[in-house]
């Protein structure tokens, strides 16, 4: 294949703008259109990166000859549409995370990627980091035995529901934050999830007018007996000396794992502010993107030039909210709930 792969991207906030960026200068692919809510949101962004075409709606851009992948990045319960409509189009898509918020349109977009036969890849970009990558490794290996107990919190300071996203109030924190911890977990521990149950809490963002959870914590149970806790967040303070506090721990027969992402090796100390500034999902180096997330991206492209699965395909992002949607019936109910 020697023409580069053309890419349209649907939705330009934080992360569709990155796409446009990282795809324009990626040597084996080309942003053709752009699509967002507001066609001067899309004709900016299209000037500066130097993109083509502006499409005034979506639908005009999944069906543009000029246009081989198309890269959802709309807000977490919009995804579907545009997805499903891509692939019925002929192209091949690159869902951002989750994958849906809604489990029906999860299985839809399951069956009709398998009947389009396109390459069909969920953003969990968190597998394309070196040391996530590793640990899944040794657990190939068998280093640490079969995976038994696993914890994993994904907590945000407050600037994220208040200010970093306006949509907060249509998903929560663990739609938008324990989808990344959840295919991990999953990914690691190398079975199917079969119950959740799950306690929330909503407090400080309703007090502000935005209706959902401050916090979520949730009990997984995996078919091989394997037990998980995922715990969700975005109430810390923004005195907090990074937007996000990771960590996953694995713990095996005999060994475990601990992935701590709050310093990602680097402390800054100046007279305003002690800070853990982010450096492994991505970062400017030399004025390219680096890190798990561009190899993400990248990760897509070769799947579509050398025909073969991707890193993270749909039937992961299936899972991913099938949990998900457990998660949040057993929030609903009170009750434990089946992961269908």
């Amino acid at each position: 294949m020697d023409q580069k792969t053309r890419i349209g991207v649907i939705g330009l906030g934080i992360m569709g703008e990155q796409y446009v960026r990282v795809y324009q200068d990626h040597p084996l692919a080309e942003v053709t259109a752009v699509a967002s809510r507001t066609y001067e949101k899309a004709a900016a962004v299209a000037a500066r990166y130097h993109v083509p075409n502006v499409c005034a709606d979506w639908r005009e851009l999944v069906t543009r000859p000029d246009v081989d992948a198309v890269c959802v990045a709309t807000p977490d319960n919009l995804h579907y549409e545009p997805a499903r409509a891509a692939m019925e189009a002929g192209k091949h898509v690159l869902i951002e995370k989750p994958m849906t918020t809604n489990l029906e349109e999860a299985d839809s977009l399951l069956a009709v990627a398998g009947k389009a036969k396109v390459k069909a890849q969920v953003a969990f970009n968190h597998r394309w980091l070196s040391s996530y990558y590793q640990g899944h490794a040794a657990i190939e290996k068998g280093s640490i035995g079969r995976p038994l107990v696993a914890y994993a919190r994904k907590n945000d300071t407050i600037y994220v529901p208040t200010e970093y996203i306006s949509w907060a109030a249509h998903t929560t924190p663990a739609w938008f934050l324990s989808c990344h911890d959840i295919d991990l977990v999953r990914w690691f521990i190398g079975s199917e999830p079969v119950e959740a149950r799950a306690w929330g809490v909503k407090q400080v963002l309703l007090a502000r007018g935005i209706d959902t959870y401050d916090a979520i914590q949730a009990q997984v149970r995996f078919e091989s007996g394997a037990i998980a806790t995922f715990e969700s967040a975005w109430i810390y303070p923004n005195t907090f000396p990074t937007i996000v506090d990771s960590f996953v721990e694995i713990i095996g027969e005999h060994g475990h794992l601990h992935f701590d992402r709050k310093r990602e090796s680097i402390e800054v100390s100046t007279n305003e502010a002690f800070t853990y500034p982010k450096a492994f999902l991505t970062a400017d180096v030399f004025g390219t993107l680096r890190g798990a997330y561009p190899s993400c991206l990248d990760d897509f492209i070769r799947s579509i030039r050398e025909d073969r699965p991707p890193g993270a395909g749909v039937y992961d992002g299936r899972q991913v909210t099938a949990v998900l949607d457990a998660i949040h019936e057993s929030l609903r109910t009170g009750n434990s709930a089946a992961i269908l």
